[in-house]
């Protein structure tokens, strides 16, 4: 077996990929591992937001839409506990939790984008979220107040 190799693949030195990968048609991109501004980001998807500034601004607009639903999900008062329908009960809790992580874990790789604006808009839009749904400052009427949600805390 040849040192350079491995089960017939090559391994090559990253001097000898860049040719490789630019004899198969395939750009090498660079991944910041430090914050950075600017609106040239791969944010989630290849190809997105790309060049543009309104998709960009788009991008951060979702982002934070995604951090402010996550707030309104870990707060959620929807499912009734009346005893009955324990298990459409459950199937909606898990429903929930199951969009909530999603969410969590989108918002969570769009900041491993390490731009700056995706950060500040996803710390941005889990205070707003916070604000809203989790200090009572906008919920009128009487809500027992031992339970903040239907759903268990987010731990890591």
């Amino acid at each position: 077996m040849d040192h350079g190799s491995m089960n017939g693949m090559n391994m090559a030195p990253s001097s000898n990929l860049n040719s490789t990968m630019g004899a198969m048609g395939h750009k090498k991109m660079m991944m910041h591992m430090t914050f950075y501004w600017g609106k040239n980001a791969l944010i989630l998807f290849n190809g997105w937001p790309g060049t543009h500034t309104g998709m960009y601004v788009l991008s951060l607009i979702f982002v934070f839409l995604m951090a402010f639903s996550v707030e309104g999900f870990s707060r959620s008062r929807f499912a009734k506990d009346n005893g009955r329908n324990v298990v459409v009960s459950g199937v909606m809790l898990t429903l929930l939790h199951t969009v909530r992580m999603g969410l969590a874990y989108l918002i969570m790789l769009a900041v491993m984008s390490f731009n700056a604006g995706v950060f500040i808009a996803a710390i941005a839009g889990h205070a707003i979220g916070f604000f809203v749904f989790g200090t009572g400052v906008f919920i009128k009427g009487s809500q027992d107040p031992g339970k903040t949600s239907d759903l268990p805390p987010m731990s890591c």
